[in-house]
């Protein structure tokens, strides 16, 4: 059975694919008007679509919540909102394909059975181990370098068999693994560019050795700086003083733009700032980190 892949549409696609796991917070904000900027600067299209693959960890009305805050930035969708929790047939037709062509195998192992560094040892690639029962699915991986170049990170190869080993494509509760989700929706939803915070670059030669495997193309990558606070953490939903919440989105989306090394233009609002940073995108200008300062910075830009 053949993968539906979208063609003939823009020549460049984008896209913002959060999980409705709480409300929009600013390091989205800057994932999504990073994606947003860098398809529309090049006449493409962007997308958003929703990954509520997960029930465990999903926030009731999140999904609403983020697509009507990112109307409130400027931020909508060239076309309406896939939600993946209406693809399973897609990726249960992927994952069986996987098998049947010995891509991937059943594994019985759990989490407590990997070795401390946490790389699966292939311990059921050759049938399910003695004295277990088939829980996860695991896609196969071997000693060939997965090799990708991102815009802002540069050229990045991982050696998957090293690095993490035969990984899992679907949970023992029988959910679709978020790996093969991204890649076969990215390719349905026909995405020639992935945009995204720099805490999902560690995924992306998972990500690649997939497309590889179901015959996928393979789009180009960027991945964004992400947000810290003042002691270097990661600016989460919990961040009781995230600018999405605390700030006019003017400002916020001023903040946004300094950190991804862009002209900030409060006074011109929301509409203006976005269509003069689509008119001025300069993805070299992109910083691979940024400071704690990055308040102060966007704050004495919002002052100017």
């Amino acid at each position: 059975m053949r993968l539906a892949v979208t063609r003939g549409r823009s020549a460049i696609t984008g896209r913002f694919a959060p999980s409705p796991t709480g409300d929009l917070h600013f390091g989205s904000l800057v994932a999504a008007l990073g994606s947003a900027l860098s398809a529309r600067s090049q006449g493409g299209r962007w997308l958003v679509r929703v990954e509520d693959i997960d029930p465990p960890r999903e926030v009731e009305g999140s999904a609403e919540r983020i697509i009507a805050d990112l109307a409130r930035f400027g931020l909508v969708a060239d076309e309406p909102v896939l939600f993946q929790s209406t693809r399973a047939t897609a990726y249960d037709n992927a994952i069986e394909r996987l098998l049947r062509e010995g891509k991937a195998f059943e594994c019985g192992c759990s989490r407590a059975d990997l070795p401390d560094n946490g790389v699966y040892p292939g311990t059921c690639r050759n049938g399910i181990a003695r004295g277990k029962t088939a829980r996860a699915i695991r896609a196969r991986v071997d000693a060939t370098p997965v090799t990708f170049t991102d815009a802002v990170h540069g050229v990045i190869t991982e050696q998957l068999q090293h690095d993490c080993g035969d990984f899992v494509i679907r949970r023992a509760d029988g959910l679709p693994a978020y790996q093969l989700a991204v890649v076969v929706d990215d390719a349905f939803q026909g995405v020639t560019e992935v945009v995204r915070g720099a805490d999902l670059l560690d995924s992306t030669a998972r990500q690649v050795h997939l497309q590889s495997l179901l015959g996928l193309p393979h789009p180009a990558y960027m991945h964004l700086p992400l947000v810290c606070d003042a002691d270097g953490r990661k600016l989460s939903k919990q961040d009781g003083d995230d600018p999405v919440k605390t700030l006019e989105p003017a400002l916020a989306i001023a903040r946004a733009l300094q950190v991804l090394g862009q002209q900030a233009r409060p006074d011109l609002g929301v509409e203006g700032q976005i269509a003069a940073a689509t008119a001025n995108w300069t993805p070299g200008t992109v910083p691979r980190k940024v400071s704690a300062q990055w308040r102060a910075r966007a704050d004495a830009a919002g002052a100017a």
